[in-house]
């Protein structure tokens, strides 16, 4: 059998077990050697009942010395199960809540292996739904006693024991047949373990030391999968050439004499990688990262009049049309006072609801816009751009990969700047995935108050 086989046919599964694994996304072997444990128990060297404090989880083995289920006197159709369990150092109380058949099954004399918080409860201490494993006659089964034992999330049907050694059996087939997708050069320069013995570690650990190698080489694994298409993607990206921008002119330098502030040095730092990007024969792909009121909007609109002072289009888009006319409202009362070739710098919004939208998307057509700002309407397969050559996209996670990439399609490879004012986890994504450079406008403005995130 290969691993990408049905996990069916694996001994001890049948077609009703599949089943059962498949509404855990366990389809084939494969899927079944990368089924990870949740947690662990260090079976090697139980708790003593006398040691256990409140507040602590512990792992104990333990008799049941008597149990016994009865409703809940507020409550008569919750129920309520009990049982003392004992060791040779003292007793303990657990319980468990809305589930009357463990009583069938709590056996006086039954030995247990127990998981649990510690509570205090009417000044004794007991543990409350801890999870259970019984220990049968096989105490010295070397897959469930005396080692660090996993503890899977099961599947129906299934007992920790009985999982346990339907993975164990998987093992034994399969891991002396692994591929290792790593190189020997590359896990050698990293200490990595091969395949193999993660994989074997991860499952039954030898030691909790190579439980976390384990865990590290095959997550190391996991982001170069992730960072191998960000390479070819950025290979890729400088085989194509972009638009080569002169970066200053009158228009900026204007702009920037216009406004009623200072610019930060954050922004200064930003506008000088954004500078770079845009001179460079490139496409840029920039992600610009800053709290609310970082100026991220100013270095946005800055970054648009360089391409426009180079006789080329800019598209600002955002999520809302709410956010589209305040982004309008603020970008044309400041762009108002400025002459750009004779005449001012031409300003439109663009949304769903405009009354006048096909007269914009003519004009946009027709190379009568500079800048327009615009909510998903700038998307509309019914317009085009004359030379479109700067593209913004703010608040970036309330767009879709797909329509992040639709609106650069719409010129010649133009340079691309996505803001947001919140990079994690998402951001970390598409950094991942989107291969995006990286600016942080870490610096708010004089007199502006920090953002407060409740």
């Amino acid at each position: 059998m290969a691993q990408s086989t049905s996990i069916q046919y694996l001994k001890g599964i049948g077609p009703k077990r599949a089943k059962s694994f498949a509404a855990h996304g366990v389809c084939t072997i494969e899927d079944l050697l990368y089924y990870f444990p949740r947690r662990y128990e260090d079976r090697t060297n139980f708790a003593d009942i006398s040691e256990l404090k409140e507040g602590q989880f512990y792992t104990i083995k333990a008799q049941v010395r008597s149990s016994r289920s009865h409703s809940s006197w507020r409550r008569r159709s919750f129920s309520i199960t009990e049982a003392l369990l004992t060791d040779p150092t003292g007793d303990i109380s657990c319980v468990w809540f809305n589930q009357p058949y463990l009583n069938q099954y709590l056996k006086t004399g039954s030995s247990l292996i127990l998981y649990g918080k510690v509570q205090l409860y009417n000044a004794r201490l007991q543990m409350d739904n801890p999870e259970f494993e019984f220990v049968g006659g096989e105490d010295d089964d070397s897959l469930n006693i005396g080692r660090i034992v996993p503890v899977y999330t099961l599947p129906q049907g299934f007992s920790q024991r009985s999982l346990r050694q339907v993975v164990k059996n998987a093992m034994d087939e399969f891991l002396p047949k692994i591929n290792d997708c790593l190189p020997f050069d590359l896990r050698t320069r990293n200490n990595l373990l091969n395949l193999a013995q993660s994989l074997l570690n991860i499952h039954f650990p030898q030691s909790m030391d190579l439980q976390k190698q384990a865990h590290s080489r095959l997550s190391f694994e996991e982001f170069l999968v992730f960072q191998l298409p960000l390479v070819l993607r950025k290979r890729k990206r400088k085989e194509k050439k972009g638009i080569q921008h002169t970066v200053d002119g009158r228009l900026t330098g204007d702009f920037i004499s216009a406004l009623p502030f200072k610019l930060t040095s954050a922004q200064e730092k930003v506008i000088g990688e954004i500078k770079a990007d845009m001179s460079s024969p490139m496409a840029m792909q920039r992600l610009l990262q800053g709290d609310v009121g970082s100026g991220k909007t100013v270095v946005a609109t800055l970054a648009s009049l360089i391409a426009v002072q180079g006789g080329y289009q800019s598209a600002f888009m955002a999520p809302t049309e709410i956010l589209a006319r305040q982004h309008y409202d603020k970008i044309s009362s400041q762009l108002s006072g400025l002459v750009f070739s004779g005449r001012k710098v031409r300003v439109a919004l663009l949304t769903g609801q405009d009354k006048e939208k096909q007269k914009i998307c003519r004009e946009i057509k027709d190379g009568k816009i500079d800048l327009v700002i615009g909510t998903h309407a700038l998307l509309n397969e019914e317009l085009s751009f004359s030379k479109l050559g700067f593209v913004v996209i703010d608040e970036q996670h309330k767009f879709g990969v797909g329509q992040r990439a639709l609106l650069p399609k719409k010129g010649n490879n133009p340079d691309v700047l996505i803001m947001t004012a919140t990079p994690i986890p998402r951001t970390l994504a598409i950094t991942l995935y989107g291969d995006l450079d990286i600016s942080v406008l870490n610096q708010l403005p004089p007199g502006r108050l920090p953002v407060k995130t409740l």
